[in-house]
């Protein structure tokens, strides 16, 4: 009887769990929704590749405010180098390039959103190959029946942009699985604000010299949508959002608390209605809930 009963806690307990890491899932994806829309409203003053780097020297200035503040170590511990240099590569330099570029080249906002759409996917399968977990068939089903209802749903907005911008994309794709994998691998032994901190730092020298070299390179032309653009890039998408993110990854495991990803491609284009005026349809009702009733599959398919 009482391993019977030690056996519903741990459930119980693993339940909570499971639900506390989608809801700090769902606070990052909250953050992340903006990105597009605010890169786009960034680069009208702002050369896309100074967006792409430049909003990771503020994010790391911040992080060293926040480690300084904390009274922790500037650096991370040389055996997690490898780790932190993986997440840089990702989240840092391949994401915020790849997709910046991809905007820049003509991929519209709801074009772009195809990337986010099929990410949750991407992110599950890393998970598989590098944090060993091992979701249900059911969730697979889940995951893949909301991919390609987002990316039917993206490819009817707008003109798709050229196949350039589709190759930057996918490459944005890839790097993002990487990053959000061994980011959120990572913080089931290291705060997920000190995760992204870390990772930041590790590539400030090489963000602030290119970034430098930019600013004064590049022409900049200052007015208040673009401040307001870099800003949010540079605070909300490149730190804050990480915060909660990592750390649901880390509670609700990587490959199911991911899948709360699924919903930022319409609340992207929700910012996108509310920042540049696009109008959507009912196809945006009927995609909204068909990714809500994938997303719900996939938080009840235990991993």
């Amino acid at each position: 009887m009482s391993t019977q009963n030690s056996a519903i806690v741990s459930s119980g307990v693993a339940v909570s769990r499971a639900r506390l890491g989608s809801g700090l899932a769902f606070l990052g994806v909250l953050a992340f929704s903006g990105s597009f829309p605010a890169t786009v409203l960034a680069m009208r003053g702002f050369d896309p590749w100074l967006v792409a780097i430049g909003r990771a020297v503020i994010a790391g200035v911040v992080a060293l405010v926040c480690l300084r503040v904390a009274r922790l170590p500037l650096l991370p511990p040389r055996h997690l180098w490898p780790s932190y240099a993986l997440i840089s590569a990702g989240v840092v330099f391949g994401f915020p390039v790849f997709s910046g570029l991809a905007l820049s080249m003509g991929a519209t906002t709801a074009h772009s959103a195809v990337v986010i759409g099929l990410l949750p996917a991407a992110t599950a399968a890393c998970a598989v190959v590098r944090a060993g977990e091992r979701p249900r068939p059911v969730f697979w089903v889940a995951c893949t029946a909301g991919a390609v209802a987002i990316t039917l749903f993206t490819f009817t907005r707008g003109t798709g942009g050229a196949a350039w911008a589709d190759l930057l994309l996918v490459l944005a794709l890839l790097s993002a699985a990487v990053g959000y994998t061994e980011g959120g691998r990572l913080a089931r032994s290291v705060p997920g604000w000190q995760v992204i901190s870390y990772a930041l730092v590790v590539s400030l020298p090489v963000t602030a010299t290119v970034s430098g070299f930019l600013a004064f390179s590049t022409p900049i032309s200052l007015s208040a949508e673009a401040l307001g653009g870099l800003a949010y890039v540079g605070l909300i998408s490149m730190f804050l959002g990480f915060v909660p993110w990592y750390a649901g990854l880390a509670l609700g495991g990587i490959a199911r608390a991911g899948q709360v990803q699924l919903t930022q491609p319409l609340l992207t284009l929700g910012w996108a209605w509310v920042l540049m005026g696009e109008r959507f349809g009912w196809i945006t009702v009927a995609a909204a809930l068909a990714v809500l009733v994938c997303v719900a599959v996939t938080q009840r398919a235990r991993t």
